[in-house]
């Protein structure tokens, strides 16, 4: 950094003048290349998957003779022509991540919250760091776990909705193994909870103490300083949290796999046995499938690309509608 001191006048009276010019240094020009290059890369990247899935997608969709959106069939034989739909699959992608996000998002918020508000510092250690650890467990794990001891216990759980919400109609349930769709949205509702958990209690370990300090100085119990300063605060982080966990909700493939019991079928209850998701039958039928089948896979690959890039981007406007809440910019 150069500075070069022009001074005025002294009959003036007028303040000295400083004229300040930045001449860069070697490793700034060299970081900021870095940076930017980086940043191009990803682009660069995205738009390469993009263009695949999009290619692969097309020509699988010009052979289709089933309405792709609509269609409950899967038959990809190596043929002229195939009929296959994403219905099933949407369906069971977008119900099981909801049933995951309203289980897991306020359970997760209370533990981060009690982490960092409420536990003393001797037991809020070890359960951070078991948190951080559930992260870590493969999914195949949560699977077989979910297959081996969730689905058996949860049959007393299906009987409880069944004669109390069976009325409903979306919580029937006919008997049978627990295979359904909200199996597998408690299994990851289960994975998603240390991700949400610990990026939310690390926003909350962010929160100015002033803020915390001066509600109490007001009189505040320790929820209101919670409800109006810890809160609104970390709002956008906790937002944030749940599109990351949301994220892999979307595109968990062998727990997913390893509980449901698949079928072409859009089933009124939510405990009935059956559905499916993107994901796990890109993992199923990937192997066996020829040529019009990976196609057409890579077909419903490109909807759950095109799916997690809207939640993405609607998270993103939701923190950008949120910044004044948050202390900090998005």
């Amino acid at each position: 950094m150069k500075t070069d001191i022009e001074p005025t006048s002294s009959t003036t009276g007028s303040p000295t003048k400083v004229k300040t010019r930045s001449t860069g240094r070697a490793g700034d020009k060299i970081f900021l290349g870095l940076s930017r290059g980086s940043g191009i890369a990803l682009l660069v990247i995205m738009a390469a998957i993009a263009a695949f899935l999009a290619y692969r997608a097309a020509i699988a969709i010009s052979k289709d003779e089933a309405n792709f959106l609509t269609s409950f069939e899967w038959e990809t034989p190596d043929a002229p022509s195939i009929r296959f739909g994403i219905a099933v699959f949407a369906y069971g992608t977008v119900v099981s991540s909801i049933i995951a996000m309203v289980i897991a998002v306020p359970i997760a918020v209370g533990i981060a919250l009690f982490i960092s508000h409420y536990a003393p510092r001797r037991l809020a250690t070890p359960v951070a760091y078991v948190i951080d650890l559930l992260a870590a467990v493969p999914s195949i794990i949560y699977g077989l776990w979910g297959a081996l001891f969730l689905v058996p216990h949860l049959t007393g759980l299906y009987t409880w909705f069944d004669d109390y919400l069976g009325w409903t109609g979306i919580l029937s349930y006919q008997g049978g193994a627990a295979r359904s769709l909200f199996t597998v949205g408690i299994l990851l509702a289960i994975m998603i909870l240390p991700i949400v958990t610990s990026v939310s209690r690390e926003v909350f370990r962010q929160v100015p103490k002033m803020h915390e300090e001066a509600a109490l100085a007001l009189g505040a119990t320790r929820w209101e300083v919670i409800r109006m300063a810890v809160l609104p605060f970390g709002r956008s982080g906790i937002i944030s949290a749940s599109m990351l966990g949301l994220g892999r909700a979307l595109g968990e493939t062998m727990a997913v796999a390893t509980v449901l019991s698949p079928n072409l079928l859009i089933e009124t209850s939510l405990l009935d046995p059956g559905g499916g998701t993107f994901a796990q039958n890109i993992a199923s039928r990937f192997k066996e499938a020829g040529d019009n089948g990976r196609d057409a896979l890579i077909a419903s690959g490109l909807v759950l690309f095109v799916l997690t890039l809207l939640v993405n981007g609607a998270a993103r406007m939701i923190i950008a509608r949120r910044k004044e809440y948050s202390g900090t910019a998005a």
